[in-house]
């Protein structure tokens, strides 16, 4: 693998981490936050990411440590996940679910891109980012289907 395509890959996964990190956050925050009768069940389902979530940190950091990279400190991670970051209204349950919903179309489009800037070149990580990606997937469609019913009422 040539430096370049590893530096980049690295970099790739580094993202990656530091969404998957900012969503444990995001998720807590939320799962502790939201307040009302209707709340329970999107409560419990955040609740239960919040480990599936550090997993794939966890599988991302061993990578970038296993290509040669160093896995990044808390104050080397970006932030951006504005959707997700608590309503004033903590009743605001569909809030929180578009939130979701837009988080994990993000970190369905970074694993995209690992698996992109893979092809070819490193078939481990490839193929690591298919698993993460299939796990993004199947949490954006549990909250598509909670959307769903909030919005019927």
């Amino acid at each position: 693998m040539s430096k370049i395509s590893n530096a980049k890959i690295i970099e790739a996964l580094t993202t990656a981490y530091a969404m998957e990190l900012e969503t444990v956050q995001n998720y807590i925050a939320a799962s502790v936050n939201l307040d009302g009768v209707r709340s329970d069940v999107i409560k419990k389902a955040l609740a239960a990411d919040i480990a599936e979530e550090l997993t794939h940190a966890q599988t991302l950091a061993n990578r970038i440590k296993t290509i040669g990279g160093t896995v990044p400190g808390s104050l080397d991670l970006p932030r951006g996940q504005k959707s997700l970051q608590p309503s004033k209204d903590s009743t605001d349950i569909v809030y929180i679910i578009k939130g979701v919903i837009v988080a994990e179309d993000a970190a369905i489009a970074q694993y995209n891109k690992i698996i992109k800037l893979c092809d070819g070149v490193d078939y481990v990580t490839q193929d690591m980012a298919i698993g993460l990606l299939s796990g993004e997937e199947d949490h954006r469609r549990e909250f598509i289907g909670f959307l769903k019913e909030y919005e019927k009422g």
